[in-house]
């Protein structure tokens, strides 16, 4: 028997709060040894203390109704808010689908009562799309938009902040998300409010009197303990924007810094278009940032089954989407382009993934030590000669014009070496011959590649088209963008989907795409999309994307994973566009019309171009 007042279980956050801390009274060891073994790995530390991942423990929290004195329990009054809001989302969930669906799922009936709920600062204007979304986010404690860019997904956020704020709920909104968003923030907030909200950048600490802060995913592991005191400080609100960079959870350092942080707000919110880039895993972590337990319980029972048009109506409550077609965007229908390797190129390629011939035999370990990696491989699929260090880590390849024959004789190796001698890359030739039919209707055009070194090689032969160039170690980017957006003598911007990927619109100017290669990344691919196919597109435009690939390389492993990911999502999010993107459909080569005289005469006058 438990003593009047005495603690039989007192359940707190560690000191990271990302796991469950559970202390046993004395003469509670043994069913708190009991207790822990219905846990994954237990957690027990000690006889009287076990310490159990967060979302494990909220997942299993059922578990606790066997301890023998209930009424002795003690919980931390942060645990027991977080614990009580996802219990109740889930509870509201699970009746909007006894109900039939989320139509309705709102708390305001019309405009004027959503308008009422944001309070009489609010003067930014709202679509029907965002009143619907803004309603759907406001039925629950948190919530997710997993609209498309252009829907407004910043001014829906605000928009929940203010209602949070005509409550008397939240005073503060921390915003994490890429540095290229935080413009868009600063600016959408002046729009939003009639009297301006104190917003401002984290410095070296946060600011005190901020009430909209923004914080880049880079910097949240180094500053827990400011943002930590900043969100306690007062009652808090905090987004995550573009939040598939904290996609693996606990398991990555913006996951664990974003899990460590969210049960300290009032309210969690979380935007992105693309929430599940490489399936379910991907959808549990983010929605553990909102619904700690809860998340992943309700993706992993949707998705178990296999059958995902049941998974999407399961999870439909938890979040809101609108979508392309909602958005009136023109149609556009992106084209996979299979282009065969020379002979050379091939036997290359064979002796990087182990299929080996006679002369490349004696280069076995040579090609053994540069085939392992798939990054090399999907570099080798667009030409081998870019595996080979130059005289810097991205110098560009220097094609001979007219080529030389291959010899019969002597090492593969050597020849791989000097392939730029013998061959021009098949898929160079197939963007050049796109950028150059392009530029002759003076439409302008973004290539998408990798790697750096293959931007710097197709930099040296687009020459003649005064190409724009964006990576990671471009000094003057905006300077660039700028040029390709205004200079009419620029007809193509070279650039790599991780740098360019997120943040920056061109589909005023630009409507034509090529990807020479791709990688794994399908969040990826579909942001990079969304640089030239998004909100602003005037009616009757058309949108050309084609993707190059090497038949018979890793480039086809590449296209059959991105088909089932997109698959994946478009099912999850009940969204035909992304369906859409998840089945290419495969078109002749334009280039197979140029021959070698061709060839040699385009880079002929690229390379007198380059030495002007």
């Amino acid at each position: 028997m438990t003593n009047p007042g005495e603690v039989s279980l007192k359940i707190a956050f560690d000191v990271t709060r990302t796991r469950a801390v559970l202390r046993a009274g004395e003469g509670h060891q043994a069913a708190l040894a009991q207790l822990a073994t219905r846990f994954p790995a237990g957690g027990q530390r000690g006889p009287q203390f076990a310490e159990i991942e967060l979302d494990d423990f909220l997942v299993g929290i059922g578990e606790l109704s066997a301890w023998p004195s209930p009424e002795d329990v003690v919980w931390d009054e942060e645990l027991a808010q977080l614990v009580g809001s996802v219990l109740d989302d889930a509870d509201a969930a699970e009746r909007q689908l006894e109900e039939g669906g989320t139509e309705g799922f709102s708390q305001a009936d019309s405009l004027d009562d959503l308008i009422g709920l944001l309070g009489g600062d609010w003067i930014a204007d709202l679509t029907d799309f965002q009143r619907r979304d803004i309603g759907r986010l406001l039925a629950l404690r948190h919530g997710a938009n997993f609209s498309v860019p252009g829907a407004g997904k910043t001014r829906v956020g605000l928009a929940v902040f203010a209602a949070m704020r005509q409550r008397g709920d939240a005073r503060r909104l921390l915003v994490v998300c890429p540095k290229s968003a935080y413009e868009t923030w600063e600016a959408e907030t002046r729009v939003c409010f009639r009297t301006p909200l104190s917003f401002g950048v984290m410095d070296k600490s946060p600011g005190a009197g901020l009430e909209i802060m923004v914080v880049n995913y880079e910097r949240l592991d180094r500053s827990l303990a400011a943002l930590a005191s900043w969100l306690r400080a007062v009652p808090s609100m905090i987004i995550l924007d573009e939040a598939h960079r904290m996609k693996l959870g606990a398991r990555g350092i913006y996951g664990s810094a974003c899990m460590a942080l969210g049960p300290l707000s009032r309210r969690r919110l979380i935007l992105t278009g693309t929430p599940a880039p490489n399936g379910a895993r991907d959808l549990e972590n983010l929605l553990s940032f909102v619904w700690p337990g809860h998340g992943r319980r309700v993706v992993t029972g949707a998705v178990a089954g296999g059958d995902l048009a049941y998974a999407s109506q399961v999870l439909r409550p938890l979040f809101t989407r609108t979508t392309k077609a909602e958005l009136g965007l023109p149609p556009f229908d992106p084209k996979i382009r299979y282009v065969d390797m020379p002979a050379l190129h091939r036997e290359i390629y064979d002796a990087l993934v182990g299929r080996y011939s006679a002369r490349a035999e004696a280069s076995r370990d040579d090609f053994d030590a540069l085939g392992k990696a798939m990054l090399r491989l999907l570099m080798a699929a667009t030409s081998p000669a870019l595996l080979v260090e130059g005289a810097s880590s991205y110098e560009p390849l220097t094609y001979q014009v007219p080529p030389l024959e291959v010899p019969q004789g002597g090492s593969l190796y050597r020849l791989m070496k000097n392939l730029p001698d013998y061959e021009l890359s098949p898929k160079y030739q197939e963007a050049l011959s796109i950028v150059a039919e392009n530029a002759v209707q003076g439409r302008k055009t973004l290539v998408w590649t990798t790697f750096v070194r293959s931007i710097r090689t197709m930099q040296r032969m687009f020459a003649s088209y005064q190409p724009a160039v964006v990576h990671g170690g471009t000094p003057d980017r905006e300077d660039e963008i700028r040029r390709f957006r205004e200079d009419p003598d620029c007809a193509v911007l070279l650039s790599n989907p991780a740098t360019l990927g997120e943040g920056i619109s061109l589909h005023h100017v630009c409507h034509d795409a090529v990807y020479v290669d791709r990688d794994f990344m399908a969040g990826r691919f579909l942001q990079s999309l969304d640089r030239i196919h998004r909100l602003g597109l005037a009616p009757g435009t058309e949108t050309n994307v084609t993707v190059l690939a090497s038949r018979g390389t890793v480039d086809e492993v590449v296209a059959l994973r991105l088909e089932e990911k997109l698959e994946f999502m478009g099912r999850i999010l009940d969204d035909p566009s992304v369906q859409q993107l998840a089945d290419l459909q495969e078109e002749a080569p334009m280039a197979g019309g140029m021959d070698m005289a061709d060839v040699r005469a385009l880079l002929r006058h690229v390379d007198a171009v380059a030495a002007r």
